[in-house]
This record gives C-alpha cells, structure tokens and sequence, in this order.
C-alpha cells in the first residue's frame, strides 16, 4: 500500500494544534516519517551520527535487476532494524514496476510493537535507468 508523502517539513514536529501548542507525530504517523528519515538519509550525511541511514537514493542509476532489488531489500531491512526499535520488520519485498522500467516498487511490512498490530509503508524509487 503507497502512502502519500508526508508534510516532510515537520518533522519531528507534527505542527501546531488547535491550541497553539506544538504536537508531535505520534503513533503510526510518527513511525512512518522516521522510516522515510532512515531511508532518504545517506550514511555520512548526519554529523555525529555518520552512520545514520539507509542510503536509497545511492541505488539511483543502477540496473533495475534482481540483484539490486535485493541489495535494496538488504539495505531497508538492515537499515530499519538498527535505527528504529519501535517496530519488528516482518517483511521487505521489491518489485519491478509493471509500466516503468526504471521504478522499484519497496513494500515494507512491520508490526509496532506496542500496539503488535501489522502495518505496510509502500514506496517508489525510480532508479534513472531503464536496463
């Protein structure tokens, strides 16, 4: 299941509420924009944290073949679990897209553990390339 982007500028923070206070993302919401934080962050691009990060923008302009889309898969899975503990990774799939031979569709499957309830967190990454 894709998701829309989310309001990226917000993050931590999930705006003002009707009371003028500032609220936090909270619960899946809150979830979802540290995945894509994990995901779009490269490794390196964090001062005192150069460690930080998936690095999914580095597969742009390689192949969109099968040993990509499992180097992808690695990386998310790794990436997801050493960064953020509020949830167990249940599953990483990625699929060429149908119609665009550059897309990578990314579906990650996660239980919170707080809640142990199953979400998904879709993604597309369009690799630049269509080989």
């Amino acid at each position: 299941m894709a998701i829309p982007t989310p309001n990226i500028q917000s993050w931590p923070l999930g705006g003002v509420d009707a009371n003028g206070r500032m609220s936090w993302a909270k619960n899946d919401l809150s979830i979802r924009e540290s995945l894509l934080n994990i995901l779009l962050t490269r490794p390196g691009e964090r001062l005192q944290r150069a460690d930080f990060g998936a690095g999914l923008l580095s597969f742009i302009h390689q192949p969109n073949n099968e040993t990509t889309r499992n180097l992808i898969a690695s990386v998310v899975r790794k990436s997801i679990q050493l960064w953020e503990n509020r949830i167990v990774v249940e599953r990483v799939d990625v699929s060429p897209s149908p119609t665009h031979l550059a897309d990578v569709h990314i579906n990650i499957r996660y239980r919170m553990k707080h809640l142990n309830q199953l979400e998904d967190l879709g993604l597309t990454l369009n690799l630049g390339t269509a080989r």
